[in-house]
C-alpha cells in the first residue's frame, strides 16, 4: 500500500486484496490469515480531487490563449470528461460529424458527445497533418499518462489555480448538473457504468438550487430581494 501513488490508490489495493481473500475463503476453502483485513486504510482528503470553479477555469483561459497546447488540453478535458488516460489517446479518428467519440479506458463504456464551441475552435487550429490531439512538440507522438499529468500540473501552477486534470473532469460534471442535467445524462458524460457517481454532482447542484428556491420564498415573505444587497456584500470576496 505504501508503494502506491497516493492514499486512494493504496485503499483500492487493500479493497481488491480483501475481495480476493474473501473469494478464496468462500469458493476455495481458504482458511488462512487475511492480511488485507488487518491493514488500516489510509486517510484520504474528503471530497477527493478539487473540482475546478468557473473562476479558476477562466483564469486558466486568460493565462493560456487560444491556439496553445495548454488551452487545448483544458477545453478537451472540460468538454469531454476524459481522464488523463483517455485524453492522451484521442486522435482525429475520434472526431466525426461534429461529435467526439471514444471508449473510456477504465470502464470500457462508450462516450459519444457533441463538440462544444470552445473545444471545436481549438481543434480547428491544429495542423491538418497532426493526428494525435495532444501531441508532443514533434506533432506526431502523444504523451505518456504520467508525463501529461506532470505537464498539466505545471500549467496549473503557471495559471495560479489549484486544479488538476481529474478536477476538470469533475468540473464538467458539475456544470452539467448545475444546468439541470439528470443523473443519467451525467452518467453518459462521465462514461460511468452506473449513475451512482453522477448522482453526487446532481445532488450537490440540486442542494444549491433548492436552497436558492427556499431562500427566495423567505425573502418574498419578508419583502426583501437579493438584488437589494449592499454592493460591498455582493462583491465581498473581492
Amino acid at each position: 500500500m505504501e508503494k502506491k501513488g497516493g492514499p486512494a490508490a493504496a485503499n483500492r489495493l487493500r479493497k481488491d486484496l480483501g475481495q480476493l481473500y474473501r473469494f478464496a475463503a468462500k469458493r476455495l476453502g481458504y482458511t488462512g490469515q487475511k492480511p488485507a483485513a488487518l491493514a488500516d486504510p489510509h486517510k484520504t482528503k474528503r471530497g477527493g480531487y478539487h473540482t475546478w470553479t468557473d473562476a479558476e477555469i477562466q483564469r486558466f483561459r486568460e493565462t493560456f490563449p487560444t491556439g496553445s497546447k495548454a488551452r487545448l488540453a483544458l477545453e478537451l478535458l472540460l468538454a469531454t470528461g476524459a481522464s488523463r488516460l483517455d485524453a492522451v489517446g484521442l486522435t482525429r479518428a475520434n472526431i466525426r460529424g461534429g461529435r467526439i467519440t471514444f471508449r473510456r479506458a477504465k470502464t470500457s463504456v462508450a462516450v459519444d458527445l457533441p463538440l462544444l464551441p470552445e473545444l471545436g475552435r481549438e481543434l480547428a487550429l491544429l495542423p491538418s497533418a497532426q493526428m494525435v490531439l495532444l501531441a508532443r512538440n514533434d506533432g506526431e507522438t502523444g504523451y505518456a499518462v504520467e508525463s501529461f499529468g506532470i505537464l498539466f500540473r505545471r500549467w496549473c501552477n503557471e495559471a495560479g489555480v489549484p486544479g488538476s486534470a481529474h478536477g476538470l473532469r469533475k468540473a464538467g460534471a458539475r456544470r452539467l448538473a448545475e444546468a439541470g442535467a439528470t443523473e443519467f445524462e451525467g452518467m453518459s458524460f462521465l462514461g460511468h457504468a452506473s449513475a451512482k457517481e453522477a448522482s453526487r454532482y446532481v445532488a450537490a447542484a440540486n442542494r444549491a438550487t433548492l436552497a436558492d428556491s427556499g431562500m427566495a420564498k423567505l425573502r418574498s415573505e419578508e419583502g426583501t430581494e437579493l438584488t437589494n444587497l449592499s454592493p460591498r456584500l455582493v462583491n465581498f470576496e473581492k
